[in-house]
């Protein structure tokens, strides 16, 4: 059943035709709802809107109830007609703070007003809170003078407009990322105006506008079609007389409140605030005459903000409706808001059949499918089958669920039954994604001058791209800058040998390489060799354990789906993926040996519970292993709450529980009586003796010692295992490894998690005082992290004179261990609310009940500690804060201004932070190999690395462990050349790339050059393309040879080929330069062979310094090269 049936049920309810009709009546100033409680007053209000047919204006108490109001009537009435108007400031008014995205959403709402006035057609709904209508608006005169409209078939020259958008102080750049700019390619504008959460991309054909389309900032596509469009410039910057919103409605409006007090009150106190005396300060730093006169008259509360009395004018002058209070008349309503069940199904099983009995009709509204099927499935479980309940589900769900005795029926929302954490979204969150695309873009692009490493000659400095006559062409190349000025040009087919030189922040420039000297192709020697060793290790290992046997779980019980569906979050693809594997795993007679690795947060430990709970159903115990005391207790409190209710004992064991409480425990593990045991490495002990170990869960593998990881190996050996590693690992290792090892890897982040409000400020006392007293004032706690531990006890005064009632606790890295644990534990069980720390928060600790962190000198740390320091909060279903302090922008260097405010923008846990997470992939990658390889990758570049670790693993199987492929191969396995060519190279001299008149900007091309160079399908070539022609126009001859390029180096490898040369009309390939490579057995070589005997006049197979040739003569486009080749794989063998 949809959502939009049961609001229908409310549009024909005689409250409802009541409500109309008193509306109608002029003499009624205000009406009074009673009863209308949680969801029900969105509900009510989504069936009205054409009957109504005025413009509503709702306001809710604070911006989350907003934001929820505004989420519950966009999932009946969609986004059409119903809009957000949030406040334009990024915190409390008084800090100042502007933020664009929520500045797009206001202009959207006052563009569509101004336009709804001249139509007189049905009104919109808009959703605000008092901090939002206490800012005022401009003057609809002067914003009618600044909205340029278009529309498809104007008639209008692309000079013209674009003059108009310089007059408009719009900034002209060559890509658009954020509101405020335009670029012009050809005939192609992009602009982005204030008045749409996406970019417009507008077509011109000659002095017509032929289409428009509006464009996502991310990956610069088109999306959908408009026919007619406002384009409008910022409008907080203006300088004009301003009003009050409430009196920029239309005169008809109708105001619903929650509650006018409230709403009057805030208003005054915001205005009794106004802007605080610092930030005016920070503000006038440095500022001439005339910018500090206009920031002046920006922080005068009087030209900025309402005052209670004028709002209280502007409430009169329309028809209002209130939620609470008194009212010319009151329509009453029976609700009662949905019960709590707290995961209780007994409870909740009751009180669904207590309705049922009285005649109610049950809904069960839920966003996913997953969850409604499995509400079914616990409903038709053996024990609460008796009750025979049965509720219809609703696809979306509302935020707060409620029971309507009028109607005689109950809505019960998902997410409140399983006390998960609902999110609302934003249009704004699309308008944020453009500074995050910029900084990624950034971090990807190669500027001249920068450090780039060459697999075959090393690294050396960027020198651009350049062309240079090749044959009776040109062509495209990248030049490279070594040692005494010595110069290499590189192919941009072979980009894929190019990478940025990345490594763990050190700061020192890294050392040109010489040509012609052999040092570099001495080093790489040495770290193959040295991996080799590691994965020769690993490749045995695992060949040893697959010839062992296990024990085979039995499949899923109804226990298992309940403790499932309690789930706080939804499930992400991922962790769904990993689950399933870990399962089929444990119910295959093999001894599973997993690894899941995952970012902070991304739900790696419920997938080790759901594991444990399954061992413990089959009657198997299960050892959880952790590298600290700390970690072990929090792991128990994890375990123990996720699994409360559920027939299974969880206990830990660490050198913090007693002698006698440890002995009873080793007693009772003996005879079996606990099913889940969470320890230190202890846990492995002689002293420990298990009764039947079935399933053995390592966390943070990397951090035990060698003597630990040896036992480890024994016990591996029969046991199932699964381990968690949060470092990521790099997606290339993964490949490599997956020969030696079975993972799963975590890389979204779930999608209702809280996200973290973050904000950039300068060491501000008002502010930090503030965000403490906060926390402290909803009982929670706070990290503070500042760097050098010399500064703690000085933060540490500054805190207690101003806060005196706060308990402030030290912990840093040179305590004694025993010391800080002491404090973690403390912190943990609440007796302090600020933690003083340095970075050592970042370890894995993890507290639920401290939702806000503030770092100190935030400029000085990397992007990736930063994220990984912020993702230590708002792990739990309260809204958490992260405040980074610094000096003041115009002071910080650009790369940690940029740095910061992608922070800021982010606040989503995961959200792009792929490329930030590169520089944790180095420590992944180092923590997998051990210690011994950072050095390597600090010498060669973590890419080039990477690079060197797949061929050595390429070159073990093709070597040493050939007869293991030999054996797949007889078992019937078809193996093709990519098994033993680890690239392909090509050389040619035809002209193949994008002309500069095409894709305007080096940098652009060389980042199109790149991902053309990755791409692995022909789908993904098409799609390419069609990205192509979406944002440049019809592609250039040249430009089209180049995507031939990839197939070709796809196909080539397939064939066994290690290089092809496309020049003077022929092709030439190179196989596989190993005579005795069993490639030459395989079928591929077999379909070579054929086409070579039944072409003979143009092929020419030729074997020079043990190497195998074929030439192929008329060769003329690389098109046709790509036909031939397609024609070779998929020639018919003769059996």
């Amino acid at each position: 059943m949809t959502i939009q049936e049961i609001e229908q049920l409310y549009g024909r309810s005689p409250q409802a035709n009541a409500f109309l009709s008193l509306l109608k009546g002029k003499s009624v100033r205000s009406v009074s709802l009673q009863g209308l409680l949680c969801s029900s007053v969105s509900m009510f209000f989504a069936p009205l809107q054409e009957k109504i047919g005025r413009t509503v204006l709702f306001v809710l108490n604070d911006a989350d109830e907003a934001g929820y109001f505004y989420h519950d009537l966009t999932q009946m009435m969609g986004q059409e007609n119903t809009f957000f108007f949030p406040s334009s400031y990024r915190r409390a008014i008084k800090y100042g703070q502007r933020d664009a995205a929520s500045e797009i959403l206001r202009t959207e709402v006052l563009a569509r007003l101004s336009s709804e006035s001249s139509s007189a057609s049905g009104g919109i709904y808009i959703v605000s809170y008092p901090a939002a209508l206490a800012e005022m608006v401009i003057g609809k005169q002067q914003l009618d003078d600044r909205i340029l409209r278009l529309q498809v078939g104007q008639q209008v020259s692309l000079t013209d407009v674009v003059h108009t958008l310089r007059d408009f102080e719009l900034v002209e750049t060559d890509y658009v990322y954020e509101p405020g700019q335009f670029a012009v390619r050809g005939s192609i504008l992009d602009v982005y105006s204030y008045s749409c959460e996406y970019p417009f991309r507008i077509d011109f054909f000659g002095d017509e506008i032929d289409t428009i389309r509006t464009f996502d900032v991310e990956n610069q596509l088109s999306k959908d079609k408009r026919e007619l469009i406002g384009i409008v410039p910022e409008l907080a910057s203006v300088q004009s007389i301003k009003q009050s919103f409430l009196s920029f409605l239309p005169s008809d409006a109708l105001v619903v409140m929650k509650d006018y007090t409230f709403v009057h009150d805030s208003i005054g106190k915001i205005y009794e605030d106004g802007f605080s005396a610092q930030i005016m300060q920070e503000r006038l730093e440095g500022a001439n005459e005339m910018e500090a006169e206009k920031i002046k008259h920006e922080m005068k509360k009087e030209f900025n903000l309402v005052t209670p009395l004028e709002f209280q004018k502007g409430v009169a002058e329309h028809q209002r409706v209130v939620l609470s209070g008194n009212a010319d008349s009151a329509i009453s309503f029976q609700i009662a808001p949905q019960p709590l069940f707290h995961k209780n199904f007994e409870l909740l099983t009751k009180t669904l059949e207590d309705y049922q009995l009285q005649g109610y009709t049950l809904f069960i509204l839920a966003d996913s499918q997953k969850q409604q099927q499995r509400l079914k499935d616990i409903f038709s479980s053996e024990e609460l089958k008796r009750y025979n309940i049965s509720f219809t589900s609703v696809d979306k769900t509302i935020h707060e669920g409620f029971i309507d005795h009028d109607k005689k029926c109950c809505f019960f929302t998902d997410h409140q039954i399983f006390d998960r954490f609902h999110k609302y979204n934003l249009r704004s969150d699309k308008a944020r994604a453009g500074k995050m695309a910029l900084t990624m873009k950034e971090l990807q692009e190669m500027e001249p001058g920068d450090f780039i490493v060459h697999v075959d000659f090393g690294i050396g400095k960027f020198g651009g791209l350049v062309r240079v006559p090749a044959g009776n062409s040109y062509q495209e190349v990248i030049r490279i800058i070594y040692k005494n000025n010595d110069k290499v040009d590189v192919s941009i087919h072979s980009l894929y040998k190019i990478s940025k030189y990345r490594r763990s922040d050190t700061g020192e420039p890294p050392r040109l390489s010489t040509l012609g000297t052999g040092a570099w192709d001495r080093l790489k020697e040495k770290a193959k060799k040295k991996i080799k060793d590691i994965a020769r290790d690993l490749i045995k290992l695992y060949a040893q354990r697959r010839r062992e046997k296990g024990f085979a779980f039995s499949a899923d019980s109804y226990l298992q789906h309940e403790l499932e569906a309690s789930f706080l979050y939804e499930d992400t693809p991922d962790q769904g993926k990993a689950t399933a594997e870990v399962k089929k795993d444990m119910e295959s007679g093999r001894p599973m040996d997993r690894l899941v690795c995952g970012d902070v947060g991304f739900g790696k430990t419920e997938v080790a519970i759901r594991a444990a709970f399954k061992a413990a159903c089959d009657s198997k115990q299960v050892a959880v292993l952790v590298p600290t005391t700390v970690l072990a207790y929090q792991h128990y409190q994890t375990f123990k709450s996720r699994l409360e209710g559920l027939p299974v004992r969880v206990d830990y064991l660490s050198r913090a529980r007693s002698a006698k409480d440890t002995r009873l425990i080793i007693e009772d593990l003996k005879a079996g009586k606990i099913d889940i045991l969470v320890g230190t490495h202890k846990l492995i002990s002689k002293t420990v003796k298990w009764h039947d170990l079935g399933l053995l869960i390592i966390d943070e593998e990397q951090k035990f010692g060698v003597s630990t990881k040896e036992k480890l190996r024994q016990l591996k050996v029969n046991v199932d295992t699964l381990t968690m590693s949060a470092t990521p690992i790099p997606r290339t290792l993964q490949f490599s490894l997956m020969g030696a090892r079975d993972m799963s890897i975590m890389r979204t982040p779930p999608s209702n998690r809280y996200p973290i409000h973050t904000e950039l400020i300068t060491f501000n006392r008002e502010a930090i005082i503030d965000a403490v007293n906060f926390e402290m004032s909803r009982n929670g706690q706070v990290y503070f992290v500042c760097n050098r531990i010399s500064k703690l006890e000085e933060l540490k005064l500054f805190l207690e004179k101003y806060i005196p009632d706060c308990r402030v606790v030290i912990g840093h890295g040179q305590m004694a261990p025993e010391q800080l644990e002491k404090v973690i534990m403390g912190f943990i069980n609440y007796d302090y609310d600020v933690l003083l720390s340095t970075t050592i928060v970042e370890n894995g600790i993890d507290v639920g009940n401290a939702n806000t962190i503030i770092i100190e000198d935030a400029h000085k740390f990397g992007l990736s500690d930063l994220h990984q320091m912020r993702g230590r909060v708002g792990r739990s279903n309260k809204k958490a804060f992260c405040y980074l302090i610094a000096p003041p922008k115009s002071a910080l260097t650009p790369e940690a201004r940029r740095r910061l405010e992608a922070l800021e923008t982010f606040s989503e846990l995961g959200s792009g932070f792929n490329l930030a997470m590169q520089d944790l992939d180095i420590r992944g990658a180092g923590n997998l190999l051990g210690s011994e390889q950072s050095g390597f990758m600090e010498d060669l570049g973590y890419e080039t690395y990477q690079k060197i670790l797949s061929q050595a693993v390429t070159e073990l199987k093709n070597e040493e462990f050939s007869d293991l492929y030999q054996q797949e191969m007889e078992a019937g396995e078809q193996l093709t050349g990519d098994d033993f060519v680890d690239d392909c190279a090509i050389e040619s001299d035809l002209e193949t790339y994008f002309p500069d008149t095409y894709v305007p900007g080096s940098s652009e091309r060389m980042l199109l050059y790149r991902e053309l160079d990755h791409l692995q399908s022909d789908d993904e070539l098409k799609a390419y393309r069609q990205r192509l022609i979406d944002r440049f126009g019809p592609v250039p001859k040249e430009g089209d040879e180049l995507m031939y390029v990839v197939t070709l180096r796809r196909l080539g490898k397939r064939l066994g080929s290690e290089k092809i040369m496309l020049k003077a009309g022929s092709m030439q390939m190179q196989f596989v330069s190993n005579v005795n490579s069993p490639f030459y057995k395989s079928q591929m070589f077999s379909r070579v062979i054929n086409y070579v005997t039944t072409h003979v006049r143009e092929c020419a197979l030729m074997e020079k310094n043990n190497k195998r040739y074929l030439r192929i003569k008329n060769v003329t486009s690389v098109e046709q090269a790509v036909e031939l080749l397609r024609k070779i794989s998929s020639l018919e063998l003769d059996k």
